[in-house]
């Protein structure tokens, strides 16, 4: 009877984990990503952290003091029968200003950069033509997201993670992020 369970358990889990893909993003502050993802149909996890940096295990403060190089990112779990990559950069893309360098509106420094981490080449060739194709199709030629590769991913302090939920009367919840998740879901729809 055990070694049945097991086998029904490795059936039940075994696709689902071949499926499940990353990918960590910067579009400026970690809270308005995570908000704007976190619904997301195929979306099964995200995470606030920081990456692109030079120092392991950087803190809020340091990062945010411009110290690290690090940018401020989300580490993005999906579910690629139900969303792809192509998917998920056009919400990226649609839901921060890629055409600012080292800023999102008020947030200003480098670690509000808006910057793809791939994985592989495959993910690079995904990300780098359709980066090219939005580029010269929406945004005029003026996007400069950098697009590198990935290293490492250190998860932000607890009281960053779900901040928009936990958050939603603090004022840059309601003046910052709660527009922006309005406007992704209005004029994303299909993917909520």
């Amino acid at each position: 009877m055990k070694s049945l369970l097991l086998f029904l358990l490795i059936i039940n889990t075994g696709p689902k984990e071949m499926n499940e893909k990353k990918i960590v993003l910067g579009g400026g502050c970690f809270w308005c990503v995570e908000a704007v993802f976190e619904d997301v149909i195929g979306v099964n996890n995200v995470k606030s952290g920081y990456s692109g940096g030079k120092i392991k295990n950087p803190s809020y403060k340091e990062v945010s003091r411009s110290k690290t190089k690090h940018a401020e990112v989300c580490e993005i779990t999906y579910d690629s029968d139900k969303i792809s990559l192509l998917n998920i950069l056009e919400i990226f893309y649609l839901s921060h200003d890629p055409t600012t360098l080292n800023r999102q509106g008020n947030d200003v420094g480098e670690h509000y950069r808006s910057i793809i981490f791939y994985g592989n080449e495959n993910e690079k060739k995904i990300i780098e033509e359709y980066t090219e194709k939005i580029n010269q199709e929406l945004f005029e030629n003026k996007i400069v997201t950098e697009i590198k590769e990935f290293d490492v991913f250190y998860n932000a302090e607890e009281y960053h993670q779900d901040y928009f939920k936990n958050n939603t009367s603090q004022p840059y919840c309601r003046y910052v992020i709660s527009p922006k998740v309005s406007k992704a879901r209005k004029e994303l729809s299909k993917y909520y």
